[in-house]
């Protein structure tokens, strides 16, 4: 009788190096937003992408906040605190000719969060993919989970 062993092996990345961006030329990042939702895989398919695309010029490097900050400064609706950005990749499938999306993260507008460090390279983005952003005005009060700080004596 045969003995069957497992072993768990973790995936091992190396280490973001740091990019020297006085020296490294930027990335083309096409960026697709929208209120409320993120795009329908539809509006990619056959060549076509949505029609309010943004250009930004980046590196790999760089940060959801930072582009968070970038996309503000073109929205001006979305520059009211509590507004949500919520980041996805879409890229091309490789089995067949459609386009998938992959959730990466999110940011908030006035709020430190636990995406707001991760970078492109970190979250697995590649030179060719979109980025889809779903931004989320906040109607009335504080978003949810953010308390208010005022003190009343």
């Amino acid at each position: 009788m045969s003995t069957l062993e497992s072993m768990v092996v973790e995936e091992s990345r190396e280490p973001e190096k740091p990019i020297d961006r006085e020296k490294t030329c930027p990335l083309l990042l096409r960026v697709f937003c929208n209120t409320g939702r993120h795009h329908m895989l539809s509006e990619f398919a056959r060549g076509n992408t949505p029609a309010n695309e943004l250009q930004i010029y980046t590196w790999m490097d760089a940060t959801l906040k930072e582009l968070t900050s970038l996309v503000k400064e073109v929205n001006p609706d979305a520059r009211r605190k509590g507004t949500i950005f919520d980041f996805a990749v879409v890229y091309p499938d490789a089995r067949s000719p459609a386009y998938r999306m992959r959730d990466i993260g999110t940011t908030c507008s006035g709020h430190k969060g636990a995406d707001d460090a991760a970078s492109l390279q970190s979250k697995g983005f590649q030179i060719g993919d979109y980025l889809d952003i779903a931004i989320t005005i906040p109607q009335g009060g504080p978003p949810m989970g953010v308390r208010n700080r005022r003190r009343i004596y």
